[in-house]
């Protein structure tokens, strides 16, 4: 064993400014791994059984694919070094899968299944969701290899391929291999963060529940001139039923829906967070949402709700009628302090309480939601890869309590029982799930050296004692 961190980190750092970072990512990119659309099946296949093994060779790995448990739905790639199993163990995670590449929208003619370079801006259908930053994981590892001679610790990597669809047998998959999965620690990298000039690191997910209210009062429409005024309208009822949820300023009206207490330490944690204005991207209102909270608490601490889509009638094409039905569809993300399962029985009682037995709560289950986590900002862990992340970038990272979008951070908590920790290392105005995503190149750059500091510090024995 030899070599230093400071080696460590400009190796990383060098297999972004020779190419090699890049090269493997077209690699990656190439294969159109769309989770959503079943004939993409044999691409989610190559990329775990063929393509990323590819990249990976000669680092040391022993590879397996892991079939899905749930018939037609993409497999998992794992790859194992272990060095000694009395060395602490890290899970590495990444997701193969990417949205809808949506060919043809994007600017400029570009192809989503290539890395198209436009100054510091790399365009093309995983850059950074999340081929890029799981790739930034593997190279760091290969530096820290290149450098030390070893690891000094145990890595699993494990590349799931259905995370856009709400990781489908998933938990089932972890739950027949869990002695293949044993770890002390999840790292995974995803996601935007939320400035370009300071590293991050969050702690989990709010959770995800969707559901329909719906008002039907009859099978037909009925001519508005004849019946209009003696005929209850559904979509003035859905209206008064829905104004009920949250006041006119957008504070939330249904008991149990906000936590009741949230933990000081994520307190802390979401008062120090500091965020970046993003040219094209709205500001945050703060006459909207739970009075006396900052855009912070609003984001990562509390409960929010949104209207998807509402509809009665033909809007395309409006008649003289009493509509028979209304419908609409919301959407409530929570933290772990207020349990998914009760949202919908919360607002049923709701609703009730204020006189509108007929709307009906329908849940949706279109694609599985993630439920919500967070690792405790305390956490050894959380100290251990935080000082690590200030120690390589001058300066502490943001300390985010949990992301404010969806992962499976709670499949891996409850099944592994690990810390969770992500890294991501995208901006929000990358255009992930649009047309023309792309990775911000620095940011990359900067990711590489993050990492390696990190995985040289896990196995120069800063790791926390099981």
């Amino acid at each position: 064993m030899g070599g230093t961190r400071e080696g460590a980190i400009a190796a990383a750092q060098a297999l972004y400014d020779d190419g090699t970072y890049l090269d493997h990512l077209r690699r990656l990119v190439a294969v159109p791994t769309e989770s959503q659309m079943p004939d993409r099946l044999p691409d989610l296949r190559r990329y775990c059984a063929d393509v990323l093994p590819g990249v990976m060779a000669g680092m040391g790995f022993t590879m397996h694919l892991l079939e899905n448990p749930n018939p037609g739905r993409g497999p998992v790639m794992l790859a194992s070094r272990v060095e000694d199993p009395a060395l602490p163990t890290v899970l590495i995670y990444g997701h193969g899968d990417v949205v809808r590449g949506l060919a043809g929208k994007w600017s400029d003619g570009r192809d989503p299944w290539a890395v198209t370079e436009a100054g510091e801006l790399w365009y093309g259908r995983g850059t950074v969701d999340n081929k890029g930053q799981h790739l930034i994981a593997i190279e760091a590892l290969r530096a820290v290899i290149a450098e030390r001679g070893s690891l000094g610790f145990n890595a699993k990597v494990f590349v799931e391929t259905g995370e856009e669809v709400g990781s489908p047998g998933l938990r089932g998959l972890m739950q027949r291999d869990k002695e293949l999965l044993k770890a002390d620690v999840f790292i995974g990298l995803d996601g935007p963060r939320q400035t370009t000039f300071m590293p991050e690191l969050k702690l989990g997910a709010r959770g995800g529940v969707a559901f329909d209210l719906a008002v039907r009062l009859r099978d037909h429409a009925h001519h508005s001139g004849h019946w209009g005024g003696v005929l209850p309208d559904p979509g003035f009822i859905l209206a008064h039923a829905m104004a009920t949820i949250v006041t006119p300023q957008g504070r939330i009206r249904v008991k149990g829906w906000v936590p009741e207490n949230v933990p000081e330490s994520v307190l802390k944690a979401t008062r120090e967070i500091v965020f970046e204005d993003i040219a094209g991207l709205p500001g945050a209102d703060p006459n909207w949402g739970e009075p006396g909270l900052s855009k912070s608490e609003k984001i990562f601490a509390w409960t929010s709700v949104i209207v998807l889509a509402q509809i009665t009638g033909h809007p395309d094409a409006p008649t003289n009628a009493v509509q028979g039905e209304a419908r609409a569809r919301l959407q409530v993300r929570h933290t772990v302090d207020v349990p998914g399962e009760a949202v919908i029985p919360a607002l049923r009682a709701h609703l009730d309480a204020e006189g509108f037995p007929m709307v009906e709560v329908i849940p949706v289950m279109e694609r599985d939601m993630f439920g919500a986590s967070r690792t405790d900002p305390a956490d050894p862990w959380v100290g251990m890869v935080a000082g690590s992340m200030a120690r390589t970038a001058n300066r502490a990272p943001n300390v985010i309590p949990n992301s404010s979008g969806s992962n499976p951070s709670n499949i891996f908590m409850e099944e592994l029982g690990v810390p969770v920790l992500w890294i991501p290392n995208s901006y929000a105005g990358c255009n992930q799930h649009g047309p023309d995503e792309h990775a911000l190149a620095p940011l990359l750059r900067e990711g590489l050296g993050l990492m390696a500091g990190i995985w040289w510090d896990i196995g120069a024995g800063s790791a926390p004692r099981r």
